[in-house]
């Protein structure tokens, strides 16, 4: 008997095409739309002092900002509308060497409002052209010194301190007043690019709490690191706050787990309200997915750009 032939046809060249399209809407999606999806990510923490008033707190970070971003900066101006009494900035500011421009659109409305900054390593040199396939493997090279165009940080951080009036908390400590409270706060330059200097810390936070007692104290990184988080715990933080996650920017949907964090984090706490315990102590965290996205990976999928607007209230 002949061997059978069948003629029925082969169901591999439709489902390359079904999965060729699907990826073409997905970087569609990413790169034409929710990449422009920007959202306000909303908590309530109670930590304040019994009988407090509560206390609101923006947390902006990696605007990775370029000039030509005008609807990036629509929005964040827009953010004033939520009338925080405080506000964090946990760096990667720039995007393009003439990226404040920008930001000064971006946040002039927040002017006069308490606030405390740090810095990424983009508020000290550019972006540069990397695979971002890379970006899937692991964290990126986190020492050494970077080979791209050098930023004007001395003007950024003139416009932050001086114009805005924000704190620079960049291995540093320092104390505002905000409805009502005394808030002491300290941070660390990039823990990404090992310009951290956890050690220097505890003598000035001594020499600060001296004076008078905080009713809020809080830690601030750009980089979440373990060590840094495990090193704020122990200095006494109420809570931290931190970015350069990008919350993995590329996310599965409905996965509760980033892909990638460019360090060392817990995948589960690369995005948004969590805590972080150390040495008997649970901290409340914060990590921003961040507003912007390098200018040479203009995507974010299942992954908006976003601030957060913690309210503080009193603890019962």
């Amino acid at each position: 008997m002949p061997p059978r032939t069948s003629t029925a046809p082969s169901l591999a060249p439709a489902a390359l095409i079904a999965a060729g399209a699907v990826g073409v809407a997905a970087a569609v999606w990413g790169i034409a739309i929710e990449r422009y999806l920007f959202t306000v990510r909303w908590h309530e923490l109670p930590i304040l002092p019994a009988g407090s008033r509560p206390l609101r707190v923006l947390h902006l970070s990696d605007a990775h900002m370029a000039p030509w971003q005008h609807r990036k900066q629509r929005w964040i101006a827009a953010l004033a509308d939520l009338e925080p009494d405080l506000v964090i900035n946990t760096g990667d500011n720039l995007g393009h060497i003439d990226g404040l421009r920008g930001l000064r659109s971006a946040f002039d409305p927040l002017r006069g409002i308490p606030g405390f900054f740090v810095h990424g390593s983009n508020d000290h040199v550019a972006p540069s052209p990397r695979n971002p396939l890379k970006y899937l493997t692991g964290p990126s090279q986190s020492s050494g010194k970077p080979r791209s165009e050098p930023l004007d940080t001395d003007a950024l951080d003139g416009y932050l301190g001086e114009e805005l009036g924000w704190l620079d908390l960049n291995n540093a400590v320092g104390s505002v007043e905000a409805a009502g409270l005394r808030i002491d706060a300290f941070g660390v330059s990039d823990a990404h690019r090992d310009w951290d200097r956890l050690e220097i810390l505890p003598p000035l936070l001594d020499e600060l709490r001296g004076e008078a007692a905080a009713d809020l104290t809080i830690g601030v990184t750009h980089a979440p690191y373990r060590r840094i988080l495990d090193g704020f715990t122990d200095l006494g933080a109420d809570v931290i706050f931190g970015g350069h996650t990008h919350g993995g920017q590329v996310r599965i949907p409905g996965s509760p787990a980033a892909l990638v964090a460019n360090c060392d984090i817990p995948l589960r706490q690369a995005r948004g309200l969590s805590a972080w315990s150390h040495g008997g102590r649970r901290v409340p965290l914060n990590v921003s997915a961040g507003l912007g996205h390098s200018i040479y990976a203009p995507v974010r999928f299942a992954c908006r750009p976003e601030a957060s607007l913690l309210t503080l209230t009193s603890r019962s």
